[in-house]
C-alpha cells in the first residue's frame, strides 16, 4: 500500500540528496540490458517510413490530377485547361479520361461543343465547383472547363523500322524541349510518310496534352518512340541499314544536293534544337550533316520547319 518502505521496490522520497534508500526492485538492472539492435524505420510502428510504405502498397484509387508538377505528374495524367485548348484537344482525338464542367459558368458556344463532343464519344462529365476545379487545375484561369488525358504511350524505336516498310523514313529529335514544336513535328511526318518520330529520354518535350493537340490529330496515326540513349539508337539504325542525315546550320553540303539514291533507300532525319544545334556525339554518329539553303541573313528556322523542309525534300526525291 502507499508509504509501505517495506514493499519490494517500493522508494522513499524524502529530504535527503542521496535519493531512494530502499532498493531499486530491480530497474537499475534492467535499464543495464541491452535492447538488441535499432528496427529499420520501415519497421517502426508510427514512422513517417511505415506510414508511407503503407500508402504505396495501398491499391490505387484513381485519383485525378491536382496540379502538381508535370515531372511528378507524368506517369499519371495531365489536363488540359481552357475553353479554346479543350475544343481543340477533342477534336484531334486527344485520349481523354474525363472533362470537369465548373458549376455556374456562362454557356458559349465553346462550351457547348465541348459537352456534345464528350456526349458523342462517351466521355464522363463532372459538374465541381469552382474551388474544387481551381484545386485539381493548380491554376485559376481553367475558365470552368478541364479536361484530364491519358499519358502518352511510347514505341520502341525499333518498332518504327518496321512500321516503314523496305525504306522507312524517321525522324529522330536531338534537344527540341517545345511540345508544341514537337507537335508539329509528328504532323510533318505524318503528312509526309514518315515511319515515326524518335525522342530521346532526357532533355527532350513529351507528348503532353499540347504536343497532341498541337499535332492536330496525326499523333493517334504516326507514332513516337522514346530512346534511352540517342545515340545509341541512331547507331542502331545504321547497323540496320539506314542513312542517318543530320540538319544543321554548318552542314558540309545543302539538303537540295543531297543523293537521291540515298535518300530513296532507309533515312533517319535528325533535327537539333533551334538554339543550340545538334549535340557534339550525335553529329559524330550521323553520316552526313546537312544545311538549308537560306537567303536574306536568317541564320536558322524553327525546328519544326525545318522539320518539314527536309521531310519535303525527301519526299520530292523519293518521288
Amino acid at each position: 500500500m502507499a508509504g509501505n518502505s517495506q514493499r519490494r521496490g517500493a522508494v522513499r522520497k524524502g529530504a535527503s540528496r542521496k535519493g531512494p534508500t530502499v532498493g531499486s526492485g530491480g530497474q537499475r538492472r534492467r535499464g543495464l540490458e541491452g535492447k538488441g539492435p535499432t528496427p529499420k524505420a520501415a519497421d517502426r510502428p508510427g514512422s513517417p517510413a511505415q506510414k508511407a510504405a503503407k500508402r504505396a502498397a495501398a491499391p490505387s484509387r484513381g485519383r485525378i490530377s491536382n496540379g502538381q508538377s508535370p515531372s511528378r505528374r507524368r506517369d499519371t495524367s495531365d489536363i488540359v485547361v481552357g475553353r479554346n485548348p479543350i475544343v481543340e484537344a477533342l477534336r484531334a482525338n486527344v485520349p481523354a479520361l474525363r472533362l470537369h464542367i465548373a458549376t455556374g459558368i456562362d454557356y458559349d458556344d465553346r462550351v457547348r461543343e465541348i459537352l456534345a463532343t464528350a456526349g458523342d464519344s462517351g466521355l464522363p462529365v463532372l459538374e465541381i465547383s469552382r474551388h474544387e476545379m481551381d484545386r485539381i487545375t493548380g491554376v485559376e484561369l481553367h475558365q470552368g472547363v478541364a479536361l484530364t488525358v491519358r499519358p502518352y504511350e511510347y514505341a520502341d524505336p525499333s518498332d518504327l523500322l518496321s512500321r516503314g516498310g523496305r525504306n522507312p523514313l524517321i525522324i529522330a529529335l536531338d534537344g527540341v524541349t517545345d511540345p508544341r514544336n514537337l507537335g508539329a513535328i509528328v504532323r510533318s511526318a505524318g503528312a509526309f510518310g514518315a515511319a515515326g518520330v524518335v525522342v530521346p529520354e532526357r532533355r527532350s518535350a513529351d507528348m503532353t496534352a499540347v504536343a497532341w493537340r498541337t499535332s492536330a490529330g496525326a499523333a493517334a496515326r504516326t507514332p513516337v518512340a522514346k530512346a534511352v540513349n540517342l545515340t545509341r539508337a541512331l547507331q542502331a539504325y545504321k547497323k540496320a541499314g539506314c542513312f542517318v542525315v543530320g540538319l544543321a546550320a554548318d552542314g558540309q553540303t545543302q539538303l537540295p544536293d543531297l543523293d537521291v539514291e540515298l535518300a530513296r533507300g532507309p533515312v533517319v532525319i535528325v533535327i537539333g534544337s533551334e538554339g543550340k544545334g545538334l549535340s557534339r556525339l550525335v553529329t559524330e554518329t550521323c553520316d552526313v550533316v546537312v544545311s538549308i539553303p537560306m537567303i536574306g541573313g536568317t541564320e536558322s528556322l524553327n525546328a519544326s520547319v525545318a522539320a518539314s523542309v527536309a521531310l519535303y525534300s525527301v519526299a520530292v526525291a523519293r518521288r
